[in-house]
């Protein structure tokens, strides 16, 4: 059987620890590529500086930075802005190396739209990016490789009223709406429902979908009034996102912190969400080779964490998640077999 993991070379780890520690020290990021600072006029020789970039959506992209040039305020603001270009063009040559060297990279529009939503303090506040694009951070963090995921849905939950230091001007579609990706509301199958994701326009399938943990067992449309938008309540949300971290986004764009949930029980999770499915099919087994593959890391380098995850996992869904495990028998038992022991304790 292949391998479900491979882990990355110390010096890799060490590079993608640089980035990390890079990536904590910015404020702000750029959404999109960073471009470079510009000298331009006017026609009445009014002479500024602009920023010439690609947007999230590939389009070229100028804007106006400050003026007049040779002005101090103007001139300092150019400046910095031209010091934190040649800081993200220097770190892009490191982004380009992890991504040869099998480190989980998102696509362009996927990182203009985290970067947005870091940019608005969405992530800081409390937001946790869940779904693929969080298990291939997870992947980084933990130092190893699996095989590569496909997804154009970024899943974006929080479990309670983020803790903005003060409530964001912009709302959440207007968040998404900077990237430069013309983000539009999907309309409810019930018209009298309000919108809980959010695609780019036309035949594109690349969506933002918000959630929340529902009180129950029913799926929900819940507001969340500090982002002026609506989420869809979900079953075990609570529990996915009871604990979680700060961890590194990379692109060739550029890389920002991201907040995601624990390894453990970002797996299972995973091997819940695969068993309420109703249609059993690719998602539940993506879900399930998912779970499997953090869940040997886990026993194999961090022995105890999956026995704690089990601990907190809700009592009426513990027949399904036994259900779950048994699936991944063939995946674990030989190969992973202390993973398998803290799943199926004596």
């Amino acid at each position: 059987m292949p391998a479900l993991y491979r882990f990355h070379p110390p010096a890799l780890m060490v590079l993608f620890a640089d980035l990390a520690s890079h990536a904590r020290g910015q404020s702000k990021v750029f959404v999109g590529t960073a471009g470079s600072v510009l000298e331009r006029s006017n026609a009445d020789g009014f002479r500024f500086y602009a920023h010439q970039f690609y947007d999230g959506d590939g389009k070229k992209r100028e804007r106006y930075v400050a003026g007049p040039i040779g002005a101090p305020e103007p001139d300092a603001t150019a400046r910095a802005l031209r010091l934190a270009v040649a800081e993200t063009k220097a770190a892009t040559t490191s982004l380009r190396l992890l991504g040869r060297e099998g480190f989980a990279l998102v696509d362009a529009k996927t990182y203009a739209t985290l970067a947005s939503l870091y940019n608005h303090g969405v992530f800081q506040a409390g937001g946790v990016l869940i779904g693929s694009h969080a298990y291939g951070l997870l992947l980084n963090q933990m130092g190893v490789a699996g095989a590569p995921y496909a997804t154009e849905d970024i899943d974006i939950a929080r479990r309670e009223k983020l803790a903005f230091p003060a409530l964001p001007e912009a709302s959440f579609l207007e968040m998404l709406q900077a990237t430069g990706i013309a983000f539009v509301e999907v309309p409810q199958l019930d018209a009298r429902q309000p919108a809980t994701s959010f695609k780019e326009r036309g035949r594109s399938r690349f969506h933002v979908d918000l959630l929340v943990p529902a009180a129950g067992d029913n799926f929900q449309v819940v507001p969340v009034p500090e982002l002026r938008a609506h989420a869809t309540a979900l079953p075990y949300l609570s529990y996915l996102l009871a604990d979680s971290q700060m961890s590194l986004l990379l692109a060739r764009e550029g890389c920002c912190m991201v907040r995601v949930p624990l390894p453990e029980r970002f797996a299972l999770h995973k091997l819940m969400v695969s068993q309420l499915r109703a249609d059993r099919g690719g998602k539940s087994e993506k879900d399930l080779f998912q779970a499997a593959v953090l869940l040997a890391v886990l026993g194999d380098r961090h022995p105890g964490a999956i026995d704690d995850a089990l601990r907190w996992a809700p009592l009426s869904i513990l027949g399904r998640l036994k259900s779950a495990v048994r699936l991944l028998r063939q995946l674990l038992a030989s190969d992973h077999p202390r993973a398998w022991d803290e799943l199926n304790p004596e």
